[in-house]
């Protein structure tokens, strides 16, 4: 089942949308909002399956053609984004570019922080930054949407409580972020708000490529045009989805609607490429003696995108261009 929003005020309006991407159907009347399908998952789930069944056989009343140029993010907003750093040689470059070590307890204890919800960007939004100088910088990433998680639980029933998998851009402006870490405490001016995918999709849509609670194919970004990079985001994945949403509800309950992100997509095999500029410059820097891409300008733009195996979109694909704030 694949679930998006239609633009309509601040939470969006419902929709279900066809396993091709190409048809929808209004869901609203069986919850009003995917926050509010999240909170009464349990009497709403099957509602919602049997209508996106009926989208697929062609017999859903009302069925419209499906934009991705016209929908929302995928979740609006919502009450809490947990984004974690699971991919261990992402955590290792960029660090390094800024002369940190990487702290050995990050083998066994996620890292992870508290990031923007109170609205994302559309998948077709601009990045909006008021100044080149802050070192503009994409994330390609996947993110878990779980349902009502009690404090406390363990990793093996963390995982039952993951109902949606989607992509996002966790945009961060990487010249801000040293100061601010020095400060020893978190990100604020660093991170703005993050861009989410067209569509969020039920585990099981991804057959076999859900295993171990992690999404076992690429996730592909293109950069300026040009591909960037393909890392399988079932590689090198240190802490599971599972293990990361346990690690999040370890000392609080976790409502319902909370996104679990994945970290930059990161593998060990430097010709799949990146999810970031930063790690491609400190590959630079280790490679060649010195970083030559830089950090994105106005007027820049990236793609991002999962493909299932026969090379069909999976979320719809995020894309945009870096805009000046005024």
């Amino acid at each position: 089942m694949k679930l998006a929003s239609l633009k309509k005020g601040r939470d969006g309006e419902l929709i279900i949308v066809s396993r091709d991407l190409k048809q929808a159907v209004k869901a609203s009347d069986i919850a009003p909002t995917l926050q509010a399908a999240l909170e009464d998952w349990a009497n709403v789930e099957s509602k919602l399956k049997a209508r996106s069944d009926e989208l697929e056989a062609g017999k859903a009343e009302g069925s419209f053609a499906f934009k991705q140029d016209d929908v929302d993010a995928v979740m609006p907003r919502n009450f809490q984004f947990l984004d974690g750093s699971a991919y261990l040689p992402h955590v290792e470059r960029v660090r390094k570019a800024r002369g940190a070590e990487l702290p050995p307890q990050l083998l066994d204890d996620p890292l992870m922080y508290q990031a923007v919800n109170d609205g994302y960007d559309s998948p077709r939004d601009p990045i909006r930054v008021a100044s080149e100088d802050y070192g503009i910088d994409f994330e390609s990433e996947v993110g878990v949407i779980v349902d009502d998680v009690p404090m406390g639980v363990s990793e093996e029933e963390a995982g039952k409580h993951i109902k949606l998998i989607l992509i996002l851009n966790d945009v961060s402006l990487r010249k801000l972020i040293p100061s601010e870490l020095a400060k020893g405490f978190g990100f604020i001016h660093g991170k703005p708000r993050s861009a989410l995918s067209p569509v969020a999709i039920t585990p099981d849509e991804l057959g076999e490529a859900w295993k171990g609670y992690k999404v076992h194919l690429p996730l592909i970004t293109h950069y300026k045009g040009e591909e960037f990079g393909r890392p399988n985001c079932g590689v090198d994945m240190q802490f599971s989805f599972a293990r990361l949403v346990a690690h999040a509800a370890k000392t609080r309950p976790l409502a319902a609607g909370t996104l679990v992100g994945s970290g930059t997509i990161a593998n060990r095999d430097e010709s799949l490429g990146s999810s970031c500029l930063a790690e491609k410059n400190v590959l630079e820097v280790i490679n060649e003696g010195e970083a030559k891409t830089g950090f994105m300008r106005f007027g820049d733009t990236v793609k991002i995108e999962m493909l299932d195996a026969d090379g069909n979109s999976i979320f719809g694909s995020i894309e945009q261009t870096v805009e000046e704030y005024k």
